[in-house]
């Protein structure tokens, strides 16, 4: 436990088909399943009960092995916020009540994250979820349409996020889009969020807007709701999530490294 946190749960929603890396949740990272990693690094972060959310037996038979609470959840759902509100649901969690989703191929994801956002949504009672940014570092980066960015105002409320170069400087790009030398007000979207439970069972029951159908943004519904989203800049950068077998095998090696 990192020190007093508020009360909050996290979920880690799990599947096991992935095209790129089928079985994800169950490879192997220095013997132990990515899942289990994903969990103990959960556990660290001072949630109230960490629950992994699963329609496939595998992921809970494995879970169960290391003492994980596991939710059997739905398997039609079409994405891991709908499983999320669905194990809030069957827990019986109250709407006030704070949810941290937390990615299942995400084994590395420091602590720190998981309860510096848990803690910037029960301290802006106004806001229905909370997400972390960082400095773009680069205008590669900047310009990278796989690189999610966040425009928030004075009140450290998010106004837009888009895959876009946001905010576009118009006096440092003369020449057009590839002529931009200027990425410093940019922000980089951390794909980590706390709910509150009555916004998070409004986003599932509510069909994707347009904004979120062309940018591919499931936070671009919360806006469209009118619900706010505060954020603020990222205690630590997390290493990227697991999405192939580089990504995988980069993990096994820094972990590899770190118990040495």
């Amino acid at each position: 436990m990192l020190g007093k946190s508020p009360k909050f749960f996290v979920v880690i929603p799990a599947r096991y088909a992935s095209t790129r890396l089928p079985g994800k949740p169950l490879v192997d990272i220095c013997g132990k399943p990515m899942i289990q990693h994903v969990y103990e690094q959960a556990k660290r972060s001072g949630a109230t009960d960490v629950v992994i959310a699963t329609d496939d037996t595998r992921i809970q038979d494995a879970a169960e092995g290391f003492g994980a609470t596991v939710c059997m959840t739905r398997a039609d759902h079409q994405s891991g916020t709908d499983r999320v509100a669905e194990v809030a649901q069957i827990f019986g969690w109250s709407l006030q009540d704070i949810v941290v989703n937390v990615q299942g191929d995400e084994p590395m994801l420091p602590p720190q994250l998981i309860l510096q956002v848990a803690d910037l949504l029960e301290n802006n009672q106004e806001a229905g979820l909370a997400t972390l940014s960082t400095p773009v570092t680069s205008v590669e980066e900047f310009l990278n349409t796989d690189v999610v960015k966040v425009v928030s105002d004075q009140r450290q409320q998010a106004i837009c996020f888009s895959r876009c170069p946001i905010p576009w400087n118009r006096d440092s790009a003369p020449e057009g889009l590839l002529s931009q030398t200027n990425h410093q007000s940019a922000q980089r979207h951390i794909g980590l969020y706390a709910y509150r439970v009555a916004s998070l069972i409004q986003l599932s029951r509510t069909p994707p807007c347009a904004w979120e159908t062309l940018e591919r943004l499931e936070q671009l519904r919360a806006l469209w709701l009118g619900i706010e989203i505060s954020v603020a800049e990222s205690v630590e950068i997390p290493m990227p999530g697991v999405d192939n077998k580089e990504d995988l095998e980069q993990v096994r090696q820094v972990l590899h490294s770190q118990n040495q």
